[in-house]
């Protein structure tokens, strides 16, 4: 079988309302679609109403305001819907979704579609440049946010932290990640199956190095997807 980097694939990613991926709202989204040769061919893209305030913090690296997105956006139920909706179109055609830092992302989805009654996605094949990363290249020193990984491997990010424009970055980085890291080329169905364990050898060094001077640290190591806090109140 061909290497997902030599078939069509895509982008996913969202900016929200806060860091807890369990309890933020979308505010934008994007889902960018290349071809084989990573020409961009689709560019979808949705600014939502998330019905609660947009904090400072949020505003701030993404530049919605509250009342930007009350004026602008639209119902965030039926943007979590086309959403969602786009992205199992793309996974039901075996196209590898990616995103950076992955868990975040489709926790905020699956959340969100909980709360409108959307159908959670299948998640799968999912490729994700910061998982891959920890695990290609783990003597790396420094930052591993996408700007710093844009920056080392010369791919351009103008308008970071806008959903757009991060999407298309975080596929960019992949790409140049596997020019860098052959081992990485294999069909995405089995990168996909690799990056749940390595996601959770790393999530699992991290809570032993941390629980050394916090004896009480957890790290979670699920991926693609963060399960419910109330595992009782259905699967995601």
């Amino acid at each position: 079988m061909s290497s997902w980097n030599t078939l069509p694939r895509a982008a996913f990613d969202l900016e929200t309302t806060g860091r807890n991926s369990r309890s933020a709202r979308i505010v934008t989204a994007s889902v960018t679609v290349v071809d084989d040769d990573g020409s961009v061919v689709k560019e979808l893209e949705w600014l939502a109403d998330p019905g609660v305030e947009i904090p400072l913090e949020a505003s701030e690296i993404h530049g919605i305001t509250t009342e930007k997105a009350r004026a602008e956006g639209r119902p965030a139920a039926d943007v979590t819907r086309e959403v969602a909706a786009a992205l199992q179109e793309l996974f039901d055609d075996g196209v590898p979704v990616i995103a950076f830092n992955a868990s975040y992302d489709f926790t905020v989805l699956a959340a969100e579609s909980a709360r409108y009654g959307v159908p959670q996605l299948t998640r799968f094949p999912v490729l994700d440049p910061y998982v891959m990363n920890k695990q290609v290249d783990r003597y790396r020193k420094g930052k591993r946010t996408l700007t710093a990984l844009c920056e080392e491997y010369g791919v351009n990010l103008d308008n970071a932290h806008t959903s757009a424009a991060d999407a298309l970055a975080t596929l960019r980085v992949l790409d140049a990640m596997a020019g860098k890291f052959p081992k990485l080329h294999m069909p995405a169905s089995k990168l996909h199956h690799l990056q749940v364990d390595w996601a959770a050898a790393q999530a699992a060094d991290f809570q032993s190095y941390l629980r050394k001077t916090k004896p009480t640290a957890v790290i979670e190591g699920n991926w693609p997807v963060l399960p419910p806090e109330d595992a009782s109140g259905g699967d995601f």
